[in-house]
């Protein structure tokens, strides 16, 4: 073969070899397109499934074990005070209260028995015996159920003898006490108990219909209903709108909220979820105020609107609705990231494990933060647990001091454990979409909220301050079910938020309500008037601190407000 058709040959050869490395090339990437493609896919089936099980696991606890965090020694815990022998702590009953204790309050009606006039003569020689002493014997507890009256109000008219002699008719009559509702048998005593029953008992209108049948009269459950939406929109809502005002001056304020349900409401259909905002004051030493206020949605402006004008700290959970709030700083709930990390220990290991309480009545022992050898034989879950508890049992230690010692006390105790437990998890890796995962990426997210209640010694390292406000309602809720309309939804923001500052405020709740409604039909226009109305005042503090009194204190013979 010449040279020329070897050169042809070679180069044929040449590219059929480069054809082939191209082809392999390119099988090659299609390979690891395949490759990369399939690990892909086991990624996200491990995450599906890992969820799938989650969720499984969650299912059957739900069906076949405990539905909440509390193990059982968190279950109806007796109270306890903690005796220190030695090097340990040993947990003792707490003394049980006396009688005195436990109603001291109440008046005593002395009885004596009398002798027979029979027995009043000896058995033996028939001669008057002689009076020498009486003895105590026992006491029992009388009550009487409620004594619902008819009252009907007469007018006295006089007339001046000597003007009728002239012809002339000067006449002077008689002012009775302003009704409460117009054209109505209401009185503040009866609306007071039907309100204090519905929200501070949690019973329903038609429960309630029941019971005043058994008194013996006819209440219908929709005659109650439109009496509390009357008395919540003209008497309580003064009430209401100046609790308001305080609690936007104040530094600090508790932010949660809840669902419920409204079935007539304008533009929206009755399996449309609604919402019970809740606003309470925190620990600054003043006056409590808890407020809630109705919403149709959960949008970040609902809180927005209501806290427009506040400036301060913002004690929530993790919602990125608060996040719409300016001027402010957002203190997330350590309970909150908590309870992720609970979720995320298997069932079976959940039982064993507690969770602390800087409220709880059982004492409670120090928390050991694990080692390196330690960790190897726990789960992620358990040790993120565990360092949330480390925190709540130091929170605890630092409960009775004054915030500025707290703070200070807070940055030498808690700093290193927090900083300890951010290293810790950033070592962690969890598949993503596993409950684990979704603890760590809730901590991590919010890093810098989570710490902030360490910039105020007021502050509270949970949120449950107000989870405790919500769960209020959240019973009663769960008895009446549904508001029928937006009024009864918006009369029950009103009238929960009076009755719970009433309770914050250590105040007898019927006795405030009835002295509320039995003067404030007159002062409606008067700023004086209601400011001697409000939980805070030493006349509601006198009046509704101490028995029910619906006697000496009744509207045709009140005792004067004082200073208006």
């Amino acid at each position: 073969m010449d040279p020329e058709g070897q050169n042809i040959l070679f180069r044929n050869q040449l590219e059929q070899k480069d054809l082939m490395i191209q082809m392999l090339s390119e099988r090659l990437n299609e390979k690891d397109e395949t490759i990369t493609d399939l690990k892909e896919t086991i990624k996200d089936l491990k995450v599906t499934i890992a969820g799938l099980q989650e969720t499984l696991n969650e299912f059957q606890r739900k069906l076949f074990g405990t539905s909440s965090e509390k193990t059982k020694q968190d279950e109806k815990p007796e109270e306890t005070v903690t005796t220190t022998v030695k090097s340990h702590k040993r947990t003792t009953r707490k003394a049980k209260a006396t009688r005195e204790d436990q109603y001291g309050n109440l008046p005593i009606r002395k009885e004596v028995i009398p002798l027979s006039e029979e027995d009043k003569h000896c058995p033996y020689c028939n001669s008057l015996m002689e009076y020498v002493t009486e003895t105590f014997v026992r006491e029992e507890l009388r009550i009487t159920p409620a004594k619902v009256e008819r009252i009907h109000y007469y007018q006295e008219k006089w007339q001046c003898p000597e003007c009728k002699k002239d012809g002339d008719g000067t006449f002077a009559e008689s002012k009775t006490p302003t009704a409460l509702i117009p054209h109505s048998p209401a009185s503040p005593s009866i609306v007071s108990y039907v309100a204090m029953e519905k929200i501070g008992l949690a019973i329903p209108y038609y429960r309630q219909e029941f019971l005043m049948q058994q008194l013996g009269f006819t209440l219908p459950r929709e005659t109650m209903a439109n009496w509390i939406i009357y008395v919540a929109e003209h008497y309580f809502y003064p009430i209401y709108d100046r609790l308001h005002e305080e609690l936007l001056k104040r530094d600090l304020v508790h932010a949660d909220e809840t669902t419920c349900q409204v079935l007539r409401e304008k533009g929206r259909a009755a399996e449309q979820t609604s919402y019970m905002w809740l606003y309470t004051t925190g620990n600054d030493g003043l006056t409590p105020i808890v407020l809630y206020d109705y919403q149709p949605s959960r949008k970040g402006s609902c809180v927005q609107n209501f806290l427009e004008g506040f400036h301060g700290l913002v004690q929530c959970d993790g919602y990125q609705g608060y996040n719409k709030l300016e001027d402010v700083i957002l203190v997330c709930c350590l309970a909150h990231a908590r309870r992720k990390f609970f979720e995320a220990v298997p069932a079976a290991k959940r039982k064993k494990l507690k969770l602390l309480d800087i409220n709880s009545d059982v004492a409670i022992e120090d928390i050991n933060l694990p080692d390196e050898e330690e960790a190897k034989q726990l789960l992620p879950a358990e040790i993120g647990l565990l360092y949330c508890n480390k925190l709540f049992y130091l929170e605890r230690t630092l409960k009775d001091l004054d915030p500025e010692e707290r703070k200070q006390q807070r940055t030498v105790l808690e700093q290193p454990v927090w900083d300890q437990f951010w290293n810790w998890l950033d070592t962690l890796h969890p598949t993503g979409g596993s409950k684990l995962g979704k603890a760590v990426v809730y901590a991590q997210n919010h890093h810098e909220t989570l710490m902030n209640y360490l910039l105020d010694g007021r502050c509270e390292i949970s949120n449950n301050r107000a989870e405790r406000k919500a769960k209020s309602y959240a019973i009663g809720r769960k008895a009446f079910l549904f508001h029928t309309s937006e009024a009864g939804a918006g009369a029950s923001a009103v009238m929960y938020s009076i009755v719970e500052t009433a309770k914050a405020n250590n105040l007898n709740i019927f006795q405030y309500l009835y002295t509320v409604l039995l003067y404030i039909p007159d002062y409606l226009n008067s700023s004086a008037g209601i400011e001697q109305l409000m939980p805070w005042s030493k006349f509601i503090k006198e009046q509704c601190s101490g028995l029910i009194d619906v006697e000496s204190n009744v509207p045709e013979n009140r005792i004067p407000l004082p200073n208006v």
